[in-house]
Parts: C-alpha cells; structure tokens; sequence
C-alpha cells in the first residue's frame, strides 16, 4: 500500500508544509471541518486550524487516507458530508469521456478492460487546430474531490496499491504524460509542468480530505520528475508547485461557496429599525467567499463569480 502521509512529508522543508497547510483565500490555515478527530482534544474541533504539530510526531498517523479507514469510519463520514470514494476504474472511463469529446475520438490515452485498463503506448497525435499546449492548458475542475481521485492515480482507490507513473488515469496524470512527449529539456519540461498545475483545479470541505489531496498532487510531480529525469526537484522547484496547489486545490462549502467557519465583517451595511422588527436574527457578518487564482492573467477571482459567469 503506498505511504501517503509518511516520513517524505515530515523530511519536506518548514515553507512546503507550511504552504500544503495554507487557506489562500484568508491566508489562515485550512480547517479541520469535520467532527471525526474532537475525540483528540479541542485543537481537533472542525473550526480549528489543522498545523504541522497536529499531525506529526506522535500524531504522524491521525490523517489517513480513506481506503485504511475502518467501515464504521467510513459509513459515519459518508453520512456526515456524503464522502464517497469513487473506484478507480470508474474515475478512468468518466475521464476517458472527456478526453473522447476533445480529441473527437476513443481510446486516446488507454484501453479499458472489463474493470482495468491498458495504457496506450504510442505518442499521442493532436490535430493542427488542437496542439498539445492547448490540451496542457485546458481547465480542469474536481468539485469535492476527496483525495482527487480524478486528478491524479497514485493509488488505487480500492485497494490501496500504487500505480505505476505509466499506467495513470488522471486528468493531470494524462497532461503530465503530454508533456513528456512533448518536451526535450528539463528547463521546458518543467515550464510546461507549471502549466498543466495552473490549470487543474478542485475543492473540497473536509480539511483532512483536501490535505491528502493535496499531497497526492505534490508527490505526483515528485515522481514524474523521478521517471522522467531521475533525480527529485529542487527546493525552489517545489515551492513553484506546492505554491500552485495551494491555491488551486482548495477548502470550500460547494453549497455557499464560501470558507468553512469564516466570518468577516459585512461591507457598506447600514441597519435601520426595519431590520430589528424582523422575526429573523440579523447579523453583520458573513462567509467570506473563496478566491481561485487565473494564473494566465494573473488575477485572483472569487470561485461563484466565475460560476455564475460573471
């Protein structure tokens, strides 16, 4: 079974866990948000923050992926916030769906096999109206995504087992694999890596959830890296994609599209009398509403804004 929060975290630089622990949108720390850890002391209440002394030393195993968790766990979770972990052979075929509708055609990164799959082996060809840079560059979104499961398969989501780097489903797996085929020097390889991070995105409410997801993305260029050039990145390296997945993998109630247990004060509200005489109870505070960052114009936007279109 592959170690997801082991010994490679903790050897991680103070910047990096301080950075995979970080709530862009408030520049606090993501919280907890759910109730499966209170049992540990008030530290572990949903509202708090989750820090590196949380979930180290003796408290090195508190977070763990769901595929080691007990069925009570499990079944308490899934009625809790409707946690389920989709199989991996499933997260395939619905990716494969997506990549049916841009390339125009099936079977583009891997055959499926009854409930696996076979990678397909042969340089993948693009259209002279889509290159490999626009695929490298075309936004994708896991909305509550758990571990990301649809982002990247370092395991497998039933058993546990990793996967090998070449046989990977996800939709950053298959731009990552784009760019290696498409790349020379490690100079370009890693531009165009940066690139395939801006432009995957997910979110998720439990904080436990979205740290191992988070995780899971930076490993992954961990060991792309490793196949590709045989050696791990640098520091400044992985600060550029550990910077990228903070932001882009983020703590969000998908029902407000706001941080969980934030507040801040209302702007421009003036209360008139009108609003006491009301049965309901009024408030000068509100959730602040989560920030995602375009990377390729370099500005932050609030997440609904961009749902609904604005």
């Amino acid at each position: 079974m592959i170690d997801i929060m082991g010994q490679e975290i903790l050897e991680m630089s103070e910047k990096i866990i301080n950075t995979l622990l970080k709530d862009q949108t408030t520049g606090n720390n993501i919280c907890w948000g759910t109730e499966h850890y209170i049992e540990l002391g008030q530290d572990y209440y949903p509202q708090e923050p989750i820090t590196k002394g949380l979930i180290v030393g003796n408290r090195q195993n508190v977070i763990r992926p769901r595929i080691v968790k007990d069925n009570e766990e499990k079944a308490k979770r899934t009625k809790d916030k409707a946690e389920v972990f989709t199989p991996s052979w499933i997260c395939n075929e619905q990716n494969n769906l997506v990549d049916e509708a841009w390339f125009g055609k099936k079977d583009v990164f891997n055959t499926v096999i009854d409930r696996t799959w076979r990678a397909t082996t042969e340089r993948i060809v693009f259209s002279e109206d889509k290159d490999w840079r626009k695929y490298v560059d075309a936004r994708r979104l896991e909305i509550s995504c758990g571990e990301a499961p649809y982002l990247v398969s370092r395991y497998d989501t039933v058993t546990g087992c990793e996967i090998p780097v070449e046989e990977r489903i996800g939709l950053l797996d298959r731009k990552l694999r784009i760019v290696n085929e498409n790349t020379v020097s490690e100079e370009d390889w890693f531009k165009w890596v940066k690139r395939a991070y801006e432009s995957t995105y997910g979110f998720e409410y439990q904080g436990d959830s979205l740290l191992i997801a988070r995780c899971n993305l930076l490993f992954t260029f961990i060991e792309y890296m490793e196949q590709r050039f045989g050696h791990k990145p640098t520091e400044a390296q992985l600060q550029a994609i550990t910077k990228i997945i903070s932001w882009n993998i983020w703590q969000m109630d998908g029902i407000t599209m706001t941080v969980p247990y934030s507040e801040r004060p209302k702007a421009n509200v003036q209360f008139t009398i009108f609003d006491f005489m009301d049965n309901e109870e009024t408030s000068d505070k509100e959730q602040v509403p989560c920030l995602v960052k375009d990377w390729r114009a370099n500005k932050k936007l609030e997440f609904r804004s961009m749902v609904e279109g604005e």
